[in-house]
């Protein structure tokens, strides 16, 4: 289907810099009824129910933006997907100045060879360090904010702890999973409360979710594979729920590339490159709290295909119009799975 199908119009003005404080304050648009309903994400557990299992992704971010030099020349990296060893591939800027086999030195003690180059400035990274490498990340790297965010401002000391899930656990992501970052302890404890269990899952999100999709049609475009864990433990706890709550669309994609036929969940652990359009018969997730996304995103038709693509332009044009902000460090609406969901090849 044509990608122009999913384009729409966003004032710059709603792209959010700051994330809401205290993060359980963000706006919440509820779409899963009839009504559009506008509140806040502390009012989440008003629109859950006893036996409900909501599924969170527990990646934990890693500083991995790095700045340095080839030679003379400043260069920027920032990693998306970890292959062995100390060997990651990473997005480059300006790419065009690096070659195979030149250095990207980092800091005196810290260093990169550039061991091949891709496209759309990919090239592949070999660190000179190994087991620390974390240590040297965390030493050197920054926060691997957005490019509609690092375009407008630096990474802040703040953007190290708002730019992550107060749950994240296991080093990987390169991108935060933003439907998370709205959760606080309280809030957890909300709706424990009301006999909402909770299951982690773990999708290492690469920076490839950045990517406009430069394909005229979406059956051109191709995904980048990302990591991800689902546990037996945790399996079973999502397979007995009345109602599974995704939270985020890297939690949904997960549990999806984890289902069979019948919607039941099975361990896995595994690279995923889903791709959801509207068509796509959903076989795990009831309710997708997420936020707001990109025009012409791949994530944008993740949500028209399970809302509904008629239903996600009129809520679109409703957060424009009384001003939700967007993106990353936006707010988030909560959103049910479309029951007329069916394979649909039109374009």
């Amino acid at each position: 289907m044509l990608v122009d199908r999913f384009n729409f119009d966003l004032p710059d003005s709603l792209i959010a810099k700051e994330p809401a404080n205290p993060r359980d304050s963000a706006h919440l648009l509820n779409i899963s009824s009839d009504m559009f309903c506008d509140t806040t994400i502390s009012s989440l557990p008003s629109f859950l129910k006893e036996g409900d299992v909501m599924v969170f992704n527990n990646t934990r971010v890693i500083p991995a933006r790095l700045k340095g030099k080839r030679r003379n020349r400043s260069i920027e990296a920032t990693l998306h997907k970890h292959l062995f060893g100390s060997t990651w591939k990473a997005f480059a800027k300006p790419s065009k100045k690096l070659g195979i086999g030149d250095v990207f030195q980092i800091a005196d003690d810290f260093y990169a060879d550039i061991m091949d180059k891709g496209e759309a400035g990919e090239v592949t990274l070999k660190f000179n360090v190994d087991e620390n490498l974390h240590g040297m990340l965390e030493k050197y790297g920054l926060p691997p904010l957005p490019p509609y965010i690092t375009k407008k401002r630096e990474a802040a000391k703040d953007d190290i702890t708002n730019y992550q899930t107060i749950y994240a656990e296991i080093n990987g992501a390169v991108a935060a999973p933003t439907a998370g970052l709205h959760f606080t302890d309280e809030l957890l404890k909300e709706i424990n409360k009301i006999g909402v269990r909770s299951a982690f899952i773990t999708l290492h999100v690469g920076a490839g979710t950045f990517l406009p999709v430069k394909t005229k049609d979406t059956e051109d475009h191709r995904m980048h594979s990302e990591f991800c864990t689902i546990t037996k433990e945790n399996a079973d706890i999502i397979n007995n729920a009345k109602r599974v709550v995704s939270v985020g669309t890297t939690s949904l994609r997960t549990l999806e590339s984890a289902a069979d036929d019948r919607g039941i969940i099975h361990p896995i652990s595994c690279e995923t490159d889903i791709f959801i359009t509207p068509g796509y018969k959903f076989k795990t997730t009831d309710l997708l709290l997420t936020n707001f996304h990109l025009p012409r995103s791949t994530l944008f038709m993740l949500v028209c295909a399970f809302a509904g693509e008629d239903k996600m332009k009129e809520a679109y044009e409703h957060a424009i119009k009384n001003k939700y902000r967007f993106y990353s460090y936006g707010d988030a609406c909560l959103l049910e799975k479309n029951s007329l969901s069916y394979r649909n090849f039109s374009k």
